[in-house]
């Protein structure tokens, strides 16, 4: 945490009303109750050819609670934190539980796995901006980016923001925990107007603190770089090829590996990697893991949306899968222990090689470079995958030309499996982190 910034969230008095509510809960009755409260506080700025659009300031507090009373449960939210309304939340979710359907599998983390104590990952780092201090950089990064060629004819917006929040969960096995956490973001979109077409391209920076963001004119000039290479795009005609799928897109391709191991896809039997616990389902040199420790990492977080502590854990080695990304409903659906994985997963990584991106477009020879996906045309059922493109064809390794509306489309099976190698650029700003991934063929469906 930063030392010099402390939040000024009231830790103890969320704390206290978190006690509260769990407490009137038992009292009314119920076998178990959870309860978490969340205050977030912040502003937004966003200018568009050097005039401000917006400014907006936000402010937010909720309270939800959940009990479970004979196999039953029943939720409740405000976001009035007074006594009255805290008690009348918990008068509505008993009454909602009483009135619910019976599930063996609802309930509260059992005790053993609840992270009692756990580290500070040092989340919290307030930005001291004013909101006119905001626009200023965000006025001067669109100028840059409208500045660097007459062919980018606007900027669709530069957006800049800054939010801390403070939130804090508690449950009736004796668990009250809580942490501060900031998010800083700058993004610039362009447009460029070439003879045949008009190109639209962003960029963006996030981290917790300021001083982890690329600087304004980075950003800018990425993005400005990235619509001015999309000139002269054209469709490919339909074949079968190579693919490497950049950074920011092979993020959303293991997103899809998450997906299938997630206890709900699996325990309602709609996941293409069901049942698949020890097969190899990539190759041998693939290492997937969490390390939700990391200092002032994105996705980091020292306990789960339950309470559960968080820990380094492989998903697969040597191509096999080794583990499911659970919760405890979803375990206790499948007959299996938590991995602490409620809300999702923290800080996945995947191994890469020490080859950077254009050494792998040498490895790959000719294909296609995919740096924009569009649409959602993905089966997790049966592992169909098909969306639309864009990108760069290359030839020997060297980029030729933008190439734009084709379709590439494969099974997430082969896919997997078909991967050759992995680049060491890896993208870090979510809560999956992967470098380029060069695959071995795919469908490309154009002209």
């Amino acid at each position: 945490m930063n030392k010099n910034a402390k939040p000024a969230f009231h830790e103890q008095e969320l704390r206290n009303k978190i006690t509260r509510v769990l407490e009137q809960a038992q009292h009314r009755g119920m076998d178990a109750a959870e309860a978490g409260v969340s205050v977030e506080t912040g502003f937004s700025v966003e200018v568009r050819g050097g005039e401000v659009e917006t400014v907006e300031h936000h402010q937010a507090k909720a309270l939800q609670i959940t009990v479970y009373h004979q196999l039953r449960s029943g939720s409740a939210t405000t976001s009035d934190l007074t006594v009255e309304a805290l008690l009348a939340a918990v008068d509505k979710a008993c009454a909602i539980a009483s009135y619910g359907g019976e599930d063996p599998c609802a309930g509260i983390a059992e005790q053993e796995f609840l992270a009692f104590e756990y580290p500070d990952l040092e989340l919290f780092h307030h930005w001291k901006i004013s909101p006119a201090e905001a626009i200023k950089k965000a006025i001067e990064c669109d100028k840059i980016a409208r500045g660097q060629d007459p062919r980018i004819t606007d900027a669709e917006g530069t957006h800049l923001s800054s939010y801390d929040s403070y939130k804090i969960y508690g449950n009736t096995n004796g668990f009250v925990g809580g942490y501060p956490q900031s998010l800083q973001s700058l993004s610039c979109c362009v447009v460029a107007q070439f003879e045949d077409s008009m190109q639209r391209e962003f960029e963006y920076t996030t981290a917790r603190a300021a001083a982890q963001l690329d600087d304004i004119a980075t950003v800018a000039k990425s993005a400005a770089q990235k619509v001015l290479q999309r000139q002269g795009a054209r469709r490919l005609t339909t074949r079968r090829c190579p693919v490497i799928f950049h950074a920011p897109m092979a993020r959303g391709l293991l997103s899809h590996f998450v997906s299938a191991i997630s206890g709900r896809n699996l325990y309602q039997k709609a996941s293409f990697l069901l049942n698949q616990l020890g097969e190899k389902i990539f190759p041998d040199f693939i290492h997937i893991y969490q390390e939700p420790h990391l200092l002032r990492a994105l996705a980091s977080a020292p306990f789960d949306s339950e309470g559960v502590s968080t820990k380094n854990q492989d998903y697969v080695r040597d191509g096999v899968l080794l583990s499911y990304i659970l919760g405890c409903y979803s375990a206790r659906q499948l007959k299996l222990q938590t991995t602490g994985n409620s809300g999702g997963v923290y800080n996945l990584g995947i191994s890469h090689s020490d080859l950077n991106l254009e050494a792998l477009l040498k490895k790959m020879g000719s294909g296609l470079l995919i740096t924009e996906l569009m649409g959602q045309g993905i089966n997790i059922v049966t592992g169909n995958y098909s969306r639309g493109a864009g990108g760069f064809w290359v030839e020997n390794g060297a980029i030729q030309y933008p190439v734009n509306e084709i379709t590439v489309a494969g099974q997430l099976q082969n896919m997997f499996r078909g991967i050759q190698a992995i680049s060491n650029d890896t993208d870090i700003r979510g809560s999956i982190r992967s470098g380029s991934i060069l695959i071995d063929e795919m469908t490309i469906a154009g002209e």
